[in-house]
């Protein structure tokens, strides 16, 4: 196995420099160690980083690290994968998915807006 990561981890000194202020759209992942689907979404969300690279960025956020954000967000489900552009959240899809799917999902939402 690589040691290379593309999935940033982020938390709440760096959400609003590594999301918000992104040029990028960012697609956030948040999840918990103690999730078993959220560990089941991470080698999707790792391979579509590579496949979505320079046109989306893919950071992870530990809800349990980072409650404060979680709640600003109202996330009450993990796997929550939100969807920002522009500093402002776009869309959001809850629950384990192929990468296919969240691909799809985030190609979609990017066009409709």
């Amino acid at each position: 196995m690589g040691t290379e990561h593309s999935v940033t981890q982020v938390n709440n000194a760096s959400w609003e420099k590594e999301v918000l202020q992104s040029q990028l759209p960012v697609f956030v992942d948040f999840w918990a160690e103690w999730c078993g689907p959220c560990r089941m979404v991470g080698p999707a969300v790792e391979q579509l980083s590579k496949t979505l690279e320079g046109k989306v960025k893919t950071v992870k956020l530990n809800v349990d690290e980072n409650q404060e954000i979680a709640v600003k967000y109202g996330i009450h489900s993990i796997p929550s994968l939100l969807l920002f552009k522009d500093g402002k959240e776009i869309a959001r899809t809850v629950g384990a998915a192929p990468k296919e799917a969240y691909q799809k999902f985030i190609e979609e939402s990017l066009n409709k807006n």
